[in-house]
């Protein structure tokens, strides 16, 4: 395929740069604070936040190959990726953890990749886990019969990812003194970084246990810029269990919010950012007049797994 061929996501009319939100909540301001909400969000109404900046990058890269990625039952990048394949025309492929979920009905995540047209391969969680060895990807790729498919890794977070992300701290120079977000696989954190002014900072929330992320993230940005790049530091506390795991104390903290800003929030990732963003400005963690922005990556879409139901 030509690189005429290759679908343009202009097409889909991005709204970019996302909108900029200053929101007035008692939390920050008693703390001499101010709260900006970076809504990208709002970018495009199913290639949603840094989906949209993460995933444009690789779709150029494919020049009209298939796409096959990689995610869990509730993998938002997932969902993603199959929205984009059934609006730009392109054929996807996504591998799910888990081999167990095989034959059972479909979650509503799932489900609505298989309605994008995404044709779904379940594999167990010990290869899973090896999905970055050549050989085991191979395999995976035969067994999917992926093809002569474009490989997107799990989250999106790659190279073309990273520099795509760069543009969001690109247009938050000037407005904050730090900007905070969610993090999975580090990517948007990666290139976010990389694109701010150099006396701003980033906060990024892990939302999966385990404290590896900070080399992830050291790692993608060597492999895209050759360097580490920007000011970034990372709180691992809020991660409330794990990744598309919740509490009925975050649930309610997430429609409270919601309903004091006419925002319905998402629980696997801005949730967590906010519930940690609330508990480091009681703590003192940013000096009085600091402007922090939050980056809004999603929107509610399914409802999460809670601790201790089966």
């Amino acid at each position: 395929m030509t690189s005429a061929d290759t679908p343009d996501p202009a097409t889909l009319r991005p709204r970019l740069p996302s909108p900029l939100q200053e929101i007035d909540d008692d939390r920050f301001a008693r703390n001499g604070l101010r709260l900006l909400l970076k809504r990208d969000d709002l970018i495009h109404l199913e290639l949603i936040g840094n989906k949209w900046r993460k995933l444009v990058p690789n779709i150029a890269a494919a020049a009209g190959r298939a796409l096959v990625t990689f995610g869990g039952a509730y993998s938002n990048h997932l969902r993603a990726t199959a929205a984009a394949g059934r609006l730009l025309g392109l054929p996807t492929v996504g591998v799910v953890r888990g081999q167990e979920l095989a034959g059972r009905p479909l979650n509503p995540s799932l489900a609505r990749c298989a309605a994008d047209g995404m044709r779904l391969y379940f594999i167990d969680r010990a290869t899973y886990r090896r999905k970055t060895d050549p050989e085991t990807l191979d395999a995976v790729l035969r067994a999917a019969g992926a093809g002569d498919a474009y490989v997107v890794p799990e989250g999106g977070s790659n190279t073309e990812a990273v520099r795509g992300c760069r543009a969001l701290g690109e247009e938050l120079r000037g407005h904050a003194d730090v900007v905070a977000l969610a993090c999975g696989t580090g990517g948007t954190l990666a290139g976010l970084a990389a694109g701010l002014a150099p006396e701003q900072s980033v906060l990024g929330i892990p939302v999966l246990k385990g404290g590896f992320l900070a080399a992830d993230i050291r790692a993608l940005q060597e492999r895209a810029f050759g360097a580490r790049s920007g000011t970034w530091s990372l709180d691992d506390r809020f991660h409330f269990g794990g990744y598309a795991r919740t509490t009925p104390a975050l649930d309610a903290f997430a429609e409270d919010f919601g309903q004091r800003h006419g925002l319905p929030v998402e629980r696997l990732y801005v949730a967590k950012m906010l519930y940690g963003l609330v508990t480091l400005a009681d703590e003192g963690a940013f000096p009085s007049g600091t402007t922090v922005a939050a980056v809004v990556t999603g929107r509610p879409f399914p409802e999460p797994q809670v601790l201790g139901r089966p």
